[in-house]
């Protein structure tokens, strides 16, 4: 009751100050403010990098977009939760959120990539590990029910014969998840980066499983376009995958550039974003058809958890026409 009640308050905050900033929404008018939902890590450096370099700005200008904000959210429940009230038109979100939205009636659908793998299980440098089995009985903070940590951490654990119920498994977004592991509440903690390099860095874990060793090669966030976005303005989504496209090639080719903006735009310290692009596990990609069959997956594991009523199909959840007509 206590995560149901922060997560309405949350989108109440959101939408409120969505509300307060005059946005005008997509319809069958012209869009002429864009507003973008992401989430404060190095899995969605695309945005940040469009963002912080004015492109988003540039590139929508031509189509009438006179005005582009971004709003964060700490996890992909609430951002969800945001795009199904109709106040973000376009969302950087983790695959698995924006399955559990689709199935209850959220009119969108993923039009890229973003990028793989690419987060960590942390635990505190006192807690010894040397199997999933070593974590029955421990308090582990997770991003919320539905996510793809939760996701990702419950089917492994089951994979590996651990009953999740044995293991207490908290939803934290991932600020105060790192709190919590650097005041010893948790035992530890299963992040997305940049997070687990922050831990890192503050000397009090160290990351004993990536998530690629969990499930390899797994999907993890996407860009999401608006139902009504993409049929009213083609136009508009076209661009949106080109700087989209255009923001992760220039991050895979500068890793330099692209961590001194992130580090800018979210106030995190540069060598330790540096220290994520080194470390972790993940690839930034733009191309949908690399993630298909894993975000399909997705579907039937959140279905087997309960937390869809249904398993989803590629038709319900992607289309590729953008992406495609992009690369032509």
């Amino acid at each position: 009751m206590r995560t149901l009640t922060a997560v309405l308050l949350a989108v109440a905050l959101v939408t409120a100050l969505i509300l307060a900033a005059g946005c005008t929404g997509t319809g069958t008018g012209d869009v002429s403010h864009l507003r973008i939902g992401y989430q404060p890590s190095t899995h969605q450096v695309a945005h940040v990098t469009a963002m912080e370099n004015g492109w988003w700005q540039e590139d929508l200008a031509p189509y009438g977009v006179t005005q582009v904000t971004d709003y964060q959210f700490g996890t992909g429940a609430p951002e969800m939760q945001a795009m199904l009230s109709g106040d973000i038109d376009i969302a950087y979100v983790g695959s698995a959120p924006f399955i559990a939205a689709v199935s209850s009636g959220l009119d969108a659908k993923i039009i890229a990539a973003v990028q793989t793998q690419g987060s960590d299980l942390v635990l505190r440098n006192e807690v010894p590990y040397s199997t999933p089995a070593d974590l029955v009985g421990k308090k582990i903070a997770t991003f919320p029910p539905g996510t793809i940590q939760d996701t990702i951490l419950r089917t492994w654990l089951e994979e590996n014969g651990v009953d999740p119920a044995s293991v207490t498994i908290v939803a934290m977004d991932p600020g105060a998840a790192t709190t919590a592991i650097s005041a010893g509440q948790v035992d530890g903690v299963f992040l997305p980066h940049p997070s687990p390099s922050v831990i890192a860095a503050e000397g009090t874990g160290r990351t004993v499983v990536q998530s690629g060793d969990m499930m390899k090669d797994h999907a993890c966030c996407v860009l999401v376009a608006s139902g009504s976005l993409i049929r009213d303005h083609p136009e508009i989504v076209d661009q949106i995958v080109k700087t989209h496209i255009r923001a992760t090639e220039y991050n895979l080719e500068h890793q330099d550039e692209a961590a001194a903006l992130y580090a800018t735009k979210t106030g995190q310290d540069i060598e330790t974003v540096k220290a994520s692009f080194r470390d972790w596990d993940g690839t930034w990609t733009a191309d949908p058809h690399v993630i298909t069959t894993s975000v399909v997956d997705y579907t039937n594991l959140q279905y087997e958890l309960g937390y869809i009523s249904k398993p989803l199909t590629q038709d319900d959840l992607f289309d590729f026409s953008f992406y495609e007509k992009a690369r032509a």
